[in-house]
């Protein structure tokens, strides 16, 4: 199948629609994180199987702590619980995790585990998790300005600047795909996306499966990408 199709180096997922997932089966807003959760692990080892390099999950932003406090608890254990156990079993199969966003906020026991997950898995050359928690793009930016103003240099270009994102050294952003409907980015990568396709499909991300990402790469196949430029 991969020989078909055209594979991304750098896939992102924004996912979207637990919670209304959820409420149409007249269940409670935790069960539809873990069936995210559950979408989530197939999504990954379907990416895994056609070869893509790099996927970036847009797990909880910045903004996502204006939610109500218990569904914060519950989100923040639920991490805590995939990074022990799934993303233990990932790094054990060759797999690089890593995060993307302010850490330092972040619950103490959460923090315990994702360092021990990042730590346990650095030297992976595997296929890279890279998940965006507490992350915003605005903050990524900023958080760079502040980086390069403290250097003192002045005068600089967009490799410097990139050299201070989260995904420094990471290859480039080529496809988002976002999922229930919504057609709007929410402050992700938004200086990765310069020129990454986009793809909103109108599914729960809890429905999201291996078909799902044949879809989605049918779809970004079918793609010209210029790049500004003429063919």
């Amino acid at each position: 199948m991969a020989n078909e199709l055209k594979i991304p180096r750098h896939i992102a997922f924004i996912m979207d629609g637990n919670g209304r997932w959820a409420a149409q089966r007249g269940l409670q807003r935790s069960d539809g994180h873990r069936a995210g959760a559950e979408a989530l692990k197939n999504m990954l080892d379907a990416c895994s199987e056609q070869g893509i390099e790099v996927v970036t999950v847009y797990a909880f932003s910045c903004e996502n702590w204006s939610r109500p406090q218990s569904e914060i608890k519950f989100l923040f254990s639920l991490i805590s619980k995939f990074a022990k156990k799934e993303l233990q079993n990932y790094a054990d199969r060759g797999y690089r995790v890593m995060f993307s966003g302010d850490l330092t906020q972040l619950p103490q026991s959460t923090k315990n585990a994702i360092k021990k997950v990042m730590d346990y898995s650095k030297n992976n050359t595997g296929m890279i998790v890279n998940i965006a928690l507490n992350y915003g793009a605005r903050q990524e930016i900023v958080r760079a300005v502040n980086m390069i103003l403290q250097s003192g240099i002045r005068n600089i270009d967009e490799q410097m600047f990139e050299d201070c994102l989260y995904t420094a050294g990471l290859p480039q952003l080529d496809l988002i795909v976002r999922s229930s409907g919504e057609k709007r980015l929410s402050n992700f990568m938004l200086w990765q996306c310069a020129y990454s396709e986009l793809i909103f499909l109108d599914k729960y991300w809890p429905d999201f499966d291996k078909d799902t990402l044949i879809e989605i790469l049918k779809e970004y196949s079918s793609r010209d990408r210029r790049f500004g430029g003429i063919k």
